[in-house]
């Protein structure tokens, strides 16, 4: 697992998504390129068109790239591929194969993310063995055709003052509000449009960790 552990997959401060329809027509592998050259260290490969085939071949490419440089990759849904190609996790949602269902799938060393958008669900979450936890939609967020209702930041503060489990902040975050989301007690979170649809995704990075670090203050 390349030095990535179910306990330590979120000890980054950006988490990155591949969206490959709001990617100014790059590629997958081309974006996840830049997000490596970038300094990301964790990967979330999220395609809901594409045929399987096509998507076994682009996640064979993204985890040869992120084990070259040292970062950590997740699979969005497809729990075959991530076995295939040697994820370090898979990421699931709430309509999707119970955690302990893919607890048997990907055997004991797999980190399991799980989407959460209640109180509700991060406890039952949490109780159930998910290793991570996706909180969001923090604020309104087009990316998904099927995305529940923004949670808000109360919401995120509640999660990060009350559960143990680690956890990323997801949904409608950008450059101008992710201070906001640090502020209320996200330590890493996740950004899909905002990276993928910027033509300079290094400089964006770094204006985003800037922000993150001035929030820290």
């Amino acid at each position: 697992m390349a030095g990535f552990t179910r306990e330590n997959i979120l000890d980054t401060d950006i988490y990155c998504l591949t969206g490959e329809k709001f990617s100014l027509g790059r590629s997958n592998v081309e974006v996840v390129g830049q997000m490596l050259d970038a300094g990301v260290r964790l990967i979330q490969y999220r395609e809901k068109t594409k045929k399987a085939g096509a998507k076994l071949e682009e996640c064979r490419a993204i985890r040869e790239m992120t084990r070259e440089a040292g970062a950590a990759f997740i699979v969005n849904d497809d729990i075959d591929i991530a076995i295939l190609v040697g994820a370090d996790g898979v990421h699931v949602g709430q309509e999707d194969l119970p955690i302990e269902e893919v607890r048997r799938l990907v055997g004991p060393d797999m980190a399991i993310g799980l989407s959460t958008h209640t109180r509700e669900q991060a406890l039952d979450a949490a109780r159930r063995g998910a290793d991570y936890l996706g909180v969001g939609p923090i604020f309104k967020t087009n990316t998904k055709e099927d995305v529940a209702d923004p949670v808000g930041l109360d919401h995120l503060e509640y999660v990060a003052g009350n559960l143990d489990v680690p956890f990323v902040a997801i949904g409608g975050i950008k450059e101008h509000n992710i201070g906001e989301v640090v502020k209320r007690g996200a330590r890493c979170v996740a950004l899909i449009t905002e990276i993928v649809g910027e033509t300079d995704i290094k400089g964006k990075i770094a204006a985003l960790r800037n922000a993150i670090e001035a929030a820290k203050e």
